[in-house]
């Protein structure tokens, strides 16, 4: 019972991380107009401004997945908090577009380890049929914290202005080092049950070749890279768009711009999370009940096309809305692949590959949204875009990871 009071613990404790971690990424989503009177920046600029976090953030991927396997969650991610609330300061005090490029790149430095770190922990700390609560409660607390965060630092900026709007999360990650410090800590093998000796023995470390020669991991990739493209068009564009592409007032934006995230954040902790996890303790097979959940929610999240049909702010945020919720529903299992695809030496590794894609799409979405609004006079060719992103996406989960279980040994 101690084991799973503590279990619980690391949980919420890799929840508020994320939260705070996702205040630090929206604050610059709803600073467009601001950023645009003190520093004169074109929505184009703006694009590669919300994608500069990005860029480091994918270059120090498969290095942090190989950290993490090497040297443990407690101390990569100390290191990575301590950077993160650096960079947010930083980003407080900025004086040009420069210097805010370089504190959004040492942001996605330090940021870099921690959903890789999270899947790694939850592997740790959670036999496979428990893990779908823990890893959607990580998962949820990103959408909650957009949702939350993106009228709350909206309003922060209108009230207080840019700087206040980063020092706020500057002193939030400063207060999530001291407490990650305090409490986080690798279990002991006696501590958890389903640790058996093939578990606790982290030798069995598996190349990022040998890794990449199998079609699952491939298949992770790429389908995570297609909902991330979605996920971060969103994530940097969506208050801008309603205020520009629908003609909300920029209070009505921010505070709008809430709902789909606060839904998904719901819908993806339930459906994502609780329902697996008690399908499973039912009796129905793990593999089916995951694939299930991944290719439906997936599907769902081609609402991403409504804006290309409908402008109409209502019936737009409600096809936002669905699209999120599945994405977020089907993102716990996405996340719980790493830790029941490949060994237990492997899943930093594993988890670092399929960010690293995640990566990728994050640094295109919003720089190529920036381009394409701009030529189109129009947000529909951009959202059209990313559906036939995910659409690529739904085809590597039937062609390539096929059934969620362990890959075969890779062989000299």
């Amino acid at each position: 019972m101690k084991s799973q009071n503590k279990s619980r613990v690391i949980s919420l404790l890799l929840g508020i991380g994320i939260l705070v971690n996702y205040f630090d990424r929206v604050n610059l989503s709803v600073a467009h107009d601001a950023l645009q009177q003190t520093f004169g920046l074109s929505d184009i600029t703006f694009g590669y401004l919300l994608g500069a976090y990005s860029w480091t953030y994918a270059l120090m991927q498969l290095p942090c997945g190989a950290l993490l396997d090497r040297f443990g969650v407690r101390r990569v991610m100390l290191v990575s908090i301590v950077l993160w609330a650096f960079a947010s300061g930083l980003a407080a005090v900025a004086t040009s577009i420069l210097v805010l490029f370089v504190a959004r790149g040492i942001l996605g430095i330090g940021e870099a380890p921690t959903f890789p770190a999270c899947a790694k922990a939850i592997g740790l700390w959670f036999p496979p049929e428990r893990r779908g609560v823990p890893t959607a409660t990580f998962d949820a607390a990103a959408k909650f914290s957009i949702g939350l965060g993106t009228p709350i630092l909206g309003l922060v900026l209108l009230h207080f202005g840019l700087r206040t709007n980063f020092a706020v999360t500057a002193l939030l990650s400063a207060g999530y080092a001291a407490l990650f410090l305090l409490l986080y800590r690798d279990p002991m093998p006696d501590e958890v049950s389903h640790m058996g000796p093939a578990q606790q023995d982290h030798s069995d470390h598996l190349s990022l070749g040998q890794l990449l020669q199998q079609p699952k991991v491939l298949g992770a990739a790429l389908g995570s890279g297609a909902y991330n493209y979605c996920f971060y068009l969103l994530l940097t564009w969506m208050p801008f768009y309603l205020q520009k592409g629908l003609r909300m007032t920029s209070r009505n934006a921010v505070l709008w711009s809430a709902l789909p995230w606060l839904a998904a954040s719901i819908l993806g902790f339930l459906v994502g999370g609780v329902l697996p996890d008690a399908l499973i303790r039912r009796g129905f097979r793990p593999a089916s009940v995951r694939k299930g959940i991944l290719m439906s929610g997936t599907c769902l999240g081609l609402f991403i096309f409504t804006p290309t049909l409908f402008h109409h702010p209502g019936i737009v945020l409600f096809g936002l809305s669905l699209a999120l919720s599945g994405l977020s529903a089907a993102s716990p299992v996405l996340w719980s692949l790493p830790s029941l695809l490949a060994p237990a030496g492997s899943t930093g590794r594993v988890g670092a590959i399929m960010n690293q894609s995640n990566q990728l799409a994050a640094i295109v979405a919003p720089i190529a949204t920036g381009y394409i609004s701009t030529w189109a006079h129009s947000f529909a060719p951009a959202f059209a875009v990313a559906g036939i992103f995910l659409c690529l996406g739904i085809a590597s989960y039937i062609l390539l990871l096929g059934s969620i279980e362990p890959f075969a040994a890779v062989t000299p």
